[in-house]
């Protein structure tokens, strides 16, 4: 980077931080008003709202899945600003058609163009691991973290109350958002990527499921990517099922499902944006990614095995919640082993792994909940079955990610 672009640079970390915000924000936004205004729009019932919900969240999985790696190869070839600034705009854009959609079928529309937006993230953390070295490596992509917790908070908050104002006052607030940190990073954003490192565009390369097999290719680190992949599906088991959860084992209201989303989003911001700035130097990336998987295991069991009272939830969140070590840690570890011009091409084969499982992940654990909780499908009533395989997940994870450690 020039010596101007190294004076931006805390300009330019504040934009990616806004930028994963903005993405996160989006999607909590929704998450208070979507009933209702699908309810209003299609005229649907409670039951036939959720399987629309379901229907859009795999359209926008699905679309990042497919685009991740086809922007990260791009920023690759010309650079991470473009990509980033386009890819706001598309932000702006699907919140606008979320926010005037006259039938569902515009909301499709809608999420098809935050799923190719959103999978910008690809070129956010690429952007990060370009203007990162050593131990600042892993934390900085710490704020990755710590803009998803402040984003999924506000973004609740966001649509909860301005949703009381009117169903689509939310989403002109994020398109509004989304439009002026366009602006912004257009006046602020230096590219991070020389042209030196840049490479010629390849569709075959762009191609997800090539992608996905070129990560098997990485010499020391494709065990690695296995246990983010299994962290990644163990992670579903928080958020898919936790209100199912807490209202099937202690009748909890929505303002107590949101007071602890609350305390979980406030931790995350605390661990992902201070914490691991400490930790992480101190204890080294391999002993910082074993912890957090530790961590992540303990909170699981705890809460599968031992929830006997409500309010224990909060204390077997923060084990949990510490478990976020080990996600910077790992991608900071994970882009250490390769060169400059191939981030682009790792940070989609990544974030097409994390598409995945959000399709995969959602899926598999709503199942195992329903099934230990209907008497009619199982006689073992047991609703912390998905967190008890969230646990064995994190602990295979730790295997593998020990394993991978000698080979690297």
């Amino acid at each position: 980077m020039t010596n101007d672009s190294q004076t931006k640079r805390p300009a330019a970390l504040g934009f990616i931080f806004i930028t994963v915000l903005i993405d996160t924000l989006g999607l909590g936004v929704i998450i208070p008003v979507l009933p209702e205004l699908l309810e209003t729009l299609g005229h649907y019932d409670v039951s036939q709202a959720s399987q629309i919900n379901g229907y859009l969240t795999f359209v926008y999985a699905l679309m990042q899945f497919l685009f991740s790696s086809v922007l990260g190869n791009l920023s690759d070839r010309y650079g991470r600003r473009p990509v980033l600034l386009i890819s706001m705009v598309g932000f702006g854009i699907d919140y606008a058609f979320m926010a005037f959609a006259p039938t569902v079928f515009w909301l499709f529309v809608g999420r098809i163009i935050a799923g190719i937006a959103g999978a910008s993230s690809t070129t956010a953390t690429a952007y990060i691991a370009d203007v990162s070295t050593g131990d600042n490596r892993a934390a900085n992509f710490g704020i990755i973290g710590a803009a998803t917790g402040l984003g999924f908070i506000l973004g609740i908050a966001l649509g909860g109350y301005l949703g009381e104002v009117g169903l689509k006052i939310p989403f002109m607030a994020a398109a509004g958002m989304a439009l002026l940190n366009a602006l912004y990073g257009y006046f602020v954003l230096p590219e991070s990527l020389s042209a030196e490192n840049r490479r010629a565009f390849n569709w075959k390369q762009a191609n997800p499921i090539s992608t996905l097999k070129k990560l098997g290719t990485y010499p020391g680190v494709s065990g690695l990517i296995s246990a983010f992949f299994l962290v990644y599906i163990a992670s579903k088991a928080v958020e898919s099922v936790l209100a199912f959860f807490l209202v099937e084992k202690f009748d909890w209201s929505k303002s107590a499902i949101s007071s602890l989303g609350i305390f979980i989003g406030v931790l995350l911001i605390a661990i992902q944006g201070g914490l691991i700035r400490i930790v992480i130097p101190k204890l080294g990336q391999q002993k910082s990614i074993i912890a957090g998987l530790l961590f992540y295991a303990l909170g699981l069991i705890l809460i599968a095995l031992f929830s006997s009272k409500g309010w224990l939830m909060y204390v077997y969140m923060i084990p949990y919640c510490l478990g976020g070590i080990s996600g910077p840690a790992l991608q900071g570890f994970i882009t250490s082993q390769l060169q400059p011009n191939e981030q682009g091409e790792l940070q989609g084969g990544l974030n097409g792994l994390v598409s995945i499982t959000t399709v995969i992940g959602p899926l598999l654990m709503s199942t195992l909940f329903a099934h230990f909780t209907n008497p009619k499908t199982s006689s073992i009533y047991f609703p912390g079955a998905p967190y008890l395989l969230g646990a064995i997940l994190m602990l295979i994870s730790v295997v593998i990610a020990v394993r991978s450690f000698k080979k690297a």
